[in-house]
This record gives C-alpha cells, sequence and structure tokens, in this order.
C-alpha cells in the first residue's frame, strides 16, 4: 500500500477497515476499581499481559472521603496482585502526564480517559476507550479499531507573543466545531509545528478530542528526538496520502481566544469579552499544567498581587513538575502573589476534590472543558483560556489581554451555533408515547447524563446505583420517568465529553430500547455497543419526528416508521450484533468467546 495517512500505516490498513490490534499500552486511573469489577465479572482471574497496563490514581488524588480511599486501597491490592510494574500512586501526577515517560513514537496507546489522545505528541496512535472495553483488554490482550479517515492541518509561520498553543486549540475548535473532528484523525503538518513544542503540542494533542477526534498526531522530528535525547525513527504520513479534510492556518494570525460558556466550541477573541468579572482561575490540569505554563504564570504574576476577592489554583501536573517548580523558584513566586497551590491531581477540572467555585462565580481555567456544572456546580459559568490569560485576569479581576501590544484586535471570524437547550424546564414534559424527545439538543454531553462529580462515589459497573442519577440537573424528569421499552432522539454529537461510560450503562440497565441520534461522539458510541444499547445514527429520523408521533421500531427488518414515514436502517455486523443480543460485552465474552 502506498500514499497513506499515519492511521493507515500504523494499523497496516485503508481508512474506513476494521482491523484487531494489541495495543503497546492501556491507562486505567482512578476508574480501575470499576474496570476490576467488570473484568472479574467476564471471568476474568489474571490480566492477560500485565506489562501492558499503565495505572495511575489522579482524579481524585488524594481521596476525598473513605469510600473513594477504599477503592484505592483496592487498585494498590490488585496492582501487586497483578504484578502491574508501571503503577502510580496519588501524588504522582495526571495520567496523561505520566503517559510521557512510557509513550514513544509508534505506539498503539488506549485508556479509559478520553484524553489519551494527548499521547500523539510522541508520534504514537492514542485513543480514549470506556471502562469496560479497559476491561476486556485485561482479559484479552486486544481490541477493535475502525481505522478513521484522516484531517490534515498545516501550520505555517509562528505565534507571536501572548497567544499560544491553547490559543491554537481553541482557534481550531471554534473555527471546525466540537464535532467536526468526529472519528476522525488529526495531523499536525508544515513549517509551524517546528516552533512548537512538546508541552505545546500536548496541549493540542489533548484537544483533539473536544474536536470529536479519535486522535491527533505530530511527525517524528527533531523536536521529538531533542525530547528523547537521541534519534528517533517513528511513522508518519507519506506525501500523496488523501485526508477527509485540509486546513491551513498561518500562526501569526492568531489572537488570544477563550471559549465561552458552557461548550468548548463557543470561542470568542478576549477583546469580545474583555472585562467581564471573574471570581476564581485555575492553571493546571492535563491540559496546561506543564511547567512551561507554570513558567508563563510566574513570570507574569512575579512581584504583584492577585486582586482581592478573587481565587487563584494552581494544580502541576506532576510531582516531577511540581518539585522543579519549586527549584526554579516558580512556586514561590506564584505563592507570594496570592495563589493557592494544589497537589497533583485532576480533582478541580472534574469538580471532584478541591476547588469547587461558589453559586454565581466566573471562572477563568486552562481546563479543557466548560460544560455547564462541570467544575461541579451547575451554578457557576467557566471560560476556558491560555495560563497567560488565567494569570492576567487574575491580577484584575477580568478577563484580560496577556498581550503587552494589543492592538490587534479581531472578533473571532468562525462562530458555531450554540444549542439551543441547556436544561429541561421541570414544566417541560419531554416524553410521549414512549419516546424521550431531546432532538433540540446539540452535544448532549456525558456531565449532562450523569454528574462528573459523581464518577468514582457511583461506579459505573454499579448500574442500579447510576440509575436514579440518570440526566439529573439536564432533565429532572427523566430517571424517575424512564421505563423499559422507550427511545430516546436527540441532536448532534450526543455523548461528547468524558469517557464515562455511566449513561450507556444506566441507560441499557433502564430499557431504553434504542437511541436515535443526528450524530454521535465516538467513545459514546462504543460504549453504547459494550453495554448492548442501540444507538441508530439517522439525521432524517430525528428531523422527521415531531413530539407526540407514533415511533415503531423493528430492529429485526431494519426499519423505523415514524408516523406515516418509513426508514430503513443498516443492519449491525455479526459480532456487534451478537453483543446487543448477549446485552454487552461482559456477557458477550463471558458466554461466547
Amino acid at each position: 500500500m502506498q500514499n497513506l495517512t499515519f492511521v493507515e500505516k500504523i494499523f497496516r490498513a485503508k481508512c474506513g477497515s476494521i482491523v484487531f490490534k494489541t495495543p503497546d499500552i492501556v491507562l486505567t486511573h482512578d476508574n480501575t476499581a470499576s474496570i476490576k469489577i467488570t473484568f472479574e465479572k467476564m471471568g476474568g482471574d489474571r490480566v492477560k499481559d500485565p506489562d501492558q497496563l499503565l495505572v495511575v490514581l489522579d482524579h481524585n488524588a488524594p481521596p476525598t472521603n473513605a469510600k473513594l480511599a477504599t477503592d484505592y486501597q483496592r487498585v494498590r491490592e490488585l496492582v501487586q496482585k497483578q504484578g502491574i510494574k508501571k503503577f502510580y500512586d496519588a501524588g504522582s501526577g495526571i495520567c496523561h502526564q505520566i503517559m510521557s515517560y512510557h509513550a514513544k513514537p509508534g505506539m498503539i496507546i488506549v485508556g479509559s480517559d478520553s484524553h489519551t489522545c494527548t499521547a500523539g505528541a510522541f508520534n504514537a496512535m492514542a485513543a480514549g476507550i470506556d471502562r469496560t472495553e479497559a476491561a476486556g483488554l485485561w482479559k484479552r490482550g486486544e481490541t477493535w479499531f475502525r481505522v478513521p479517515e484522516s484531517i490534515k492541518i498545516i501550520l505555517n509561520g509562528k505565534l507571536l507573543q501572548g497567544v499560544y498553543a491553547k490559543d491554537l486549540s481553541l482557534w481550531i475548535i471554534g473555527m471546525i466545531g466540537s464535532a467536526g473532528a468526529n472519528y476522525m484523525s488529526i495531523e499536525y503538518h508544515g513549517e509551524g509545528v517546528k516552533s512548537l513544542s512538546i508541552s505545546d503540542r500536548m496541549t493540542l494533542a489533548n484537544l483533539a478530542s473536544e474536536m470529536g477526534a479519535k486522535n491527533a498526531v505530530f511527525p517524528p522530528d527533531k523536536v521529538l528526538e531533542d525530547f528523547y535525547e537521541q534519534k528517533v525513527k517513528g511513522i508518519w504520513a507519506d506525501e500523496g496520502a488523501q485526508y477527509f479534510k485540509e486546513y491551513e492556518i498561518n500562526l501569526s494570525d492568531l489572537v488570544p481566544l477563550v471559549a465561552a460558556p458552557h461548550h468548548v466550541d463557543n470561542v470568542k477573541s478576549i477583546s469580545e469579552v474583555k472585562g467581564v468579572k471573574l471570581n476564581q482561575g485555575l492553571i493546571g490540569t492535563c491540559t496546561n499544567g506543564r511547567l512551561e505554563d507554570l513558567r508563563i504564570a510566574s513570570k507574569i504574576l512575579d512581584g504583584k498581587q492577585i486582586v482581592s476577592g478573587f481565587q487563584l489554583l494552581v494544580a502541576p501536573a506532576s510531582k516531577e513538575i511540581y518539585l522543579d517548580a519549586i527549584k526554579e523558584g516558580i512556586i514561590t513566586r506564584l505563592m507570594k502573589a496570592g495563589a493557592t497551590i494544589l497537589g497533583s491531581s485532576c480533582g478541580p477540572c472534574l469538580g471532584t476534590g478541591q476547588g469547587i467555585p461558589a453559586d454565581g462565580f466566573t471562572v477563568i481555567s486552562t481546563a479543557n472543558r466548560n460544560f455547564l456544572g462541570r467544575m461541579g456546580n451547575k451554578n457557576a459559568q467557566i471560560y476556558l483560556a491560555s495560563p497567560a490569560a488565567v494569570a492576567c485576569s487574575a491580577l484584575t479581576g477580568e478577563i484580560t489581554d496577556p498581550r503587552t501590544d494589543a492592538s490587534h484586535q479581531i472578533k473571532f471570524p468562525f462562530q458555531k451555533e450554540q444549542s439551543a437547550t441547556i436544561l429541561i424546564q421541570e414544566s417541560d414534559q419531554r416524553k410521549s408515547n414512549g419516546v424521550w424527545d431531546y432532538s433540540d439538543v446539540d452535544h448532549l454531553n456525558t456531565d449532562q447524563m450523569f454528574a462528573g462529580n459523581l464518577t468514582y462515589e457511583v461506579l459505573s459497573s454499579d448500574p442500579d446505583g447510576i440509575r436514579p442519577h440518570l440526566f439529573k440537573g439536564f432533565d429532572d424528569s427523566f430517571a424517575d420517568g424512564v421505563e423499559e421499552g422507550d427511545i430516546l432522539i436527540a441532536g448532534e454529537n450526543f455523548g461528547c465529553g468524558s469517557s464515562r461510560e455511566h449513561p450507556a450503562v444506566g441507560l441499557a440497565h433502564a430499557g431504553v430500547r434504542a437511541v436515535i441520534v443526528k450524530s454521535v461522539n465516538r467513545i459514546f458510541y462504543r460504549s453504547a455497543i459494550n453495554q448492548g444499547l442501540l444507538l441508530i445514527v439517522n439525521r432524517e429520523i430525528v428531523e422527521s419526528y415531531h413530539r407526540n408521533d407514533v415511533l415503531v421500531l423493528d430492529f429485526q427488518e431494519g426499519v423505523v416508521q415514524v408516523g406515516e414515514k418509513r426508514f430503513e436502517i443498516p443492519v449491525l455486523p455479526d459480532k456487534l450484533q451478537q453483543i446487543i443480543k448477549c446485552k454487552g460485552l461482559v456477557n458477550w465474552i463471558r458466554t461466547v468467546i
């Protein structure tokens, strides 16, 4: 085969093919406790290859209650019993930063976290999966991949002073939309790539998840060789490879940006929102908690004081970064300016640890998501920005441009229409004739379907525990009103956000017969299959449905009837039909394999 993209080369198959591969690394984190239970339900006792596993305790580190602490201890016991050598206990760092110690060019890496794609900075094929699939990998060692179509992004020029990789990431997300790269592989090309450090590349690869992409990848070039301090071979696309789309960006055209509430593709230039009053800031997370990020912030804050009434939280991405920041005096400068330094943890981003904002707070954060309720309080608003913008804003108490010369001000040129509906009011009854109508809701994310701060309080292996919390905070009537045989209809990019499988587990357990959507997030689609939940992607069905219509689904015949209209749906491949018939991957592996 010739003229191949990166993913076609690494999977040795053309796009659209289904291949089975044994990943080099299988990453899990706090969800290892839940994966262990699912693994045992599959009949698992000994993992197939302990050296394949990388386990990091980071999302609730250190644990915030006795249950989480007990789960952590169970993970430690599992690691010891299974002989897993690549284990990082609480305080070591965030899993995607830890991955930088293990990822190598040309590897295939999967992880039970949507931001596993961060490892693409190291010329690896890295993609998120769900917990059930991770358990299957523990047992079998391999999994299936659909070889995705690829998007080529050509970068020219160099970022100007005060503009950073975070701004470039937000530019791309705002340009193509949060579903603009759904199930695709993103390749970064061009002279501009040479000016991006490994830290910059990790930020860009990390935020591929917020474009819907399966992965993002950078070439095995001199920047990567300097990082490894040796020559690297790696894998890269052929000249003449075929791409689904190509984009060209002049880096010197970019300006500082933010993602405004409540979605990552609601992108605006800082000049458009300059002066918005703020209460809190966060510098850290897997997106921007590296040493370079802390250096930028400390330089801005050095010798100055955070404005009164503003709370700035800083969470280094790993213990090593924390120690290096101490040696360089970065931590001292940040603390003298008034910042509060937290441990290396995902907690503030997810809303499971320290740093939950108060009611009415407006937050500016270097994290990767700003969904309603993302940081643990749906009565707060979150803006996403670069570490420099967060640091400058901490000095003024309002959104502030980090450039010393901010004369070049533009309105962000790409405006993505935001979902008309974010919350379902109590008086708005969405169920009729056994159909839940969310057709007006785009980007219905996993935080809306199951609150992020419950992710580790209720394990994904506990369907009875999940059901009462389904869609709470989005449509409070759903959990009590959903019945076996119901059908759910929704708009674009259904199931975006976190890789948490709780919504798919809960919907399947509640007996939901099918979910019909205009488009779906890649990881959620896999989760639905893994739980035996039939998910139909058909824009025409959704657009034809009107509330109170009678909808009839005949799965065996492959037909959906909406009122007088009849739609044919494709029959699933045999193996996927078997999984659905067995009511999920767990039963399929236990009874068929």
